[in-house]
C-alpha cells in the first residue's frame, strides 16, 4: 500500500487547499450567512492547515502523522 501513495503529495494538496481558502472571494452574502461563510473558511483553513503542516511515517501498516502544535521558542536575540 506504501508504495502505492504519494503522502508528500498528499500533504502537498493539503498546503494548495489551504491556500485556496486564504485566496477564495467572499460571496455576495450579508448578515448571518456571510458569518457563516466566513467561519467556515477559517474551519477549512484550519484543518488543510494543520495536515499540510504534518510529518509523516509509514509504519507496520499504519499511516503516521505527525503535527507539532506547540507555538514556536522564543527567539532569545529578539528580547
Amino acid at each position: 500500500m506504501a508504495d502505492e501513495l504519494d503522502i508528500d503529495a498528499m500533504i502537498a494538496r493539503f498546503r494548495e487547499r489551504a491556500a485556496a481558502v486564504q485566496g477564495r472571494p467572499l460571496p455576495p452574502v450579508a448578515g448571518p450567512e456571510r458569518e457563516r461563510f466566513m467561519q467556515q473558511a477559517q474551519l477549512d483553513f484550519q484543518d488543510f492547515a494543520i495536515i499540510g503542516d504534518a510529518s509523516w511515517t509509514f509504519d507496520d501498516g499504519m499511516l503516521v502523522l505527525t503535527v507539532d502544535l506547540r507555538p514556536p521558542a522564543a527567539d532569545p536575540a529578539s528580547s
